[in-house]
C-alpha cells in the first residue's frame, strides 16, 4: 500500500515506501506550537522510506530541541518531519499531512506532562509524561 502526502500549499509532496508504524499523539510544547494544535498525531517510517517526490528545494530545517530537528515547507510553514537523534534509522511525520490519514490511527500519548489542561482525548491509550519507557534508542 503506497501512501502519499504533502504540505498545505502543495509545494512539497512525499511518498511512503513502507507502511507507517509506531503512531502516537505528542503533547510536547514544540509539537503544539508548530502545529497550532493541542497535540500532534505522528507516525514513523524508516528514513529511506520517506521519499520526497516534489519540492525538495522548498524544505527548511530547524532544531527546536536538544534531541532532534524538524523539517517544514518554507513556503507555507507546514511541518513535514521530525528526526530524533536517538533513532537515526527512522523518521517521524505528522499523520495529518497524509492525503488519507484515516488508516493511520494513534495508539499512545507522549509528553503528557505538557498536555494542555482543557484538551483530552476520549481514549484509554497508554500515556507517558515524556518518551515511552520502551522508546528505541533511549
Amino acid at each position: 500500500m503506497t501512501m502519499t502526502g504533502g504540505c498545505a500549499c502543495g509545494a512539497v509532496r512525499y511518498r511512503l515506501a513502507s507502511a507507517p508504524f509506531d503512531t502516537g499523539w505528542c503533547h510536547c510544547r514544540v509539537c503544539q506550537r508548530v502545529s497550532g494544535a493541542p497535540a500532534m498525531a505522528f507516525s514513523t517510517v524508516p528514513v529511506a522510506d520517506f521519499v520526497i517526490e516534489q519540492g525538495g528545494d522548498t524544505i527548511g530545517t530547524v532544531a527546536l530541541t536538544d534531541f532532534g530537528r524538524r523539517t517544514f515547507c518554507a513556503r507555507c510553514g507546514s511541518p513535514l518531519t521530525i528526526a530524533v537523534d536517538h533513532q537515526p534509522e527512522t523518521i517521524d511525520f505528522p499523520v495529518a499531512t497524509l492525503d488519507d490519514p484515516d488508516p493511520v490511527a494513534p495508539g499512545y500519548h507522549i509528553f503528557t506532562a505538557s498536555r494542555i489542561a482543557w484538551f483530552d482525548t476520549a481514549d484509554d491509550f497508554p500515556r507517558h509524561e515524556r518518551f515511552r519507557p520502551d522508546t528505541r534508542g533511549l
